[in-house]
């Protein structure tokens, strides 16, 4: 007699490999939530809007547009339920990346040039406060979309460490922590105000491009403009 087959009940690993194979559409509404980090790319664009003319490349609400354009389809997807493949939401994401760091860097470029002639020293101080904001805004961006591949190939991988290594993900990350766009953000923020990294280390050589250029671009514009503000006032 030959033994009955009886049906197995799936194992949790099991389980999240299913899930983890399921086709875009159906993972769309468990993907990690972008609006923060949409929210933090419009900022940016706000900055740009309140720089003097002087350090802006054409009209200063050129950016903010640009950003709008390259967001719809982004926030069409996210909101519907007819999600972009990933390839081409990395694009527009990538696109967006670079405009806002071509931005950045052209307004850096623009005032030191401007800086002999420049002898306002509340316009200099106001300026170096809108780039340095900046600045911490588009290299959070670039922590949050380069991390493991982005935040989806992230969920997939369980959330451990690759580029970039939160105190959370020493352990490799058995709790299932999972990071956000602010704490992408706070490591922004301590690598322009600190000029290195404080808790969360770069793995991978991109990551640690990415804080060296974050770091020259704060080390401008803390220490040459506003030292020269400073000069003025005395």
């Amino acid at each position: 007699m030959q033994p009955t087959n009886k049906p197995q009940e799936p194992s949790p690993d099991r389980a999240n490999i299913s899930h983890k194979a399921l086709p875009a559409h159906e993972r769309h509404n468990d993907m990690v939530p972008r609006w923060a980090a949409a929210i933090g790319t419009l900022a940016i664009g706000f900055l740009y809007l309140a720089l003097p003319q002087q350090l802006t490349f054409g009209p200063s609400w050129l950016l903010l547009a640009l950003e709008i354009v390259l967001l719809l389809p982004l926030i069409y997807s996210w909101t519907t339920q007819r999600p972009l493949q990933h390839i081409t939401t990395r694009i527009l994401t990538l696109i967006i990346l670079g405009v806002v760091t071509l931005g950045l860097a052209g307004s850096i470029a623009l005032l030191i040039y401007t800086l002999p002639g420049n002898k306002q020293a509340s316009i200099l101080l106001r300026s170096a406060g809108l780039l340095w904001g900046s600045n911490i805004l588009v290299f959070a961006l670039w922590y949050w979309e380069i991390d493991g591949g982005g935040p989806h190939k992230r969920r997939l991988s369980g959330h451990k460490a690759a580029d970039l290594m939160f105190p959370q993900q020493v352990d490799g990350n058995t709790t299932g922590w999972v990071a956000t766009f602010i704490d992408y953000l706070f490591v922004a923020f301590t690598g322009a105000t600190a000029l290195s990294p404080t808790d969360t280390y770069p793995l991978t050589q991109q990551a640690k491009m990415l804080m060296m250029i974050e770091a020259i671009f704060s080390l401008i514009i803390i220490v040459l403009l506003a030292a020269r503000a400073v000069n003025i006032l005395g």
